[in-house]
């Protein structure tokens, strides 16, 4: 009966809880960049443009099926307020519009390039295929 009970003998860092469920601990940060890619059609777009550099509205609506001109200018709206993505405007007539990601939307991808190489490695759950 002398066996060692290792799970006493490493030390376990803890942190405060404030630094997790405080205002300004980890859960907020995350919950506010869940915020900002949620939308049926976030993540399409700032895909796209991680693979393009720039692309105008129209590029946008050939490459994502089924996304509406309204829908598309709202999230692209919405990415630009949370500072993910830049619209230029030239100021030409006809109007010539192009999007970009900002230093932000580009220091997000790898965040979202790690989360689709954990969905990848990670079993699916049954529930996947539900509809919610």
């Amino acid at each position: 009966m002398n066996e060692a009970i290792t799970h006493f003998k490493v030390p376990v860092e803890r942190e405060p809880r404030e630094a997790c469920l405080g205002p300004d601990g980890s859960v907020a940060h995350v919950t506010r960049i869940l915020r900002m890619i949620t939308g049926r059609w976030k993540l399409p777009i700032l895909f796209r443009l991680f693979a393009e550099p720039s692309m105008r509205a129209s590029q946008f609506m050939r490459d994502i099926p089924d996304i509406s001109q309204k829908m598309l200018t709202q999230h692209l709206r919405e990415l630009e307020y949370d500072g993910l993505v830049a619209r230029r405007d030239f100021g030409e007539q006809p109007p010539r519009v192009e999007y970009g990601l900002t230093v932000a939307g580009r220091g997000l991808m790898p965040v979202l390039m790690a989360m689709r190489e954990f969905s990848k490695h990670y079993p699916k759950c049954p529930t996947d295929d539900d509809e919610r």
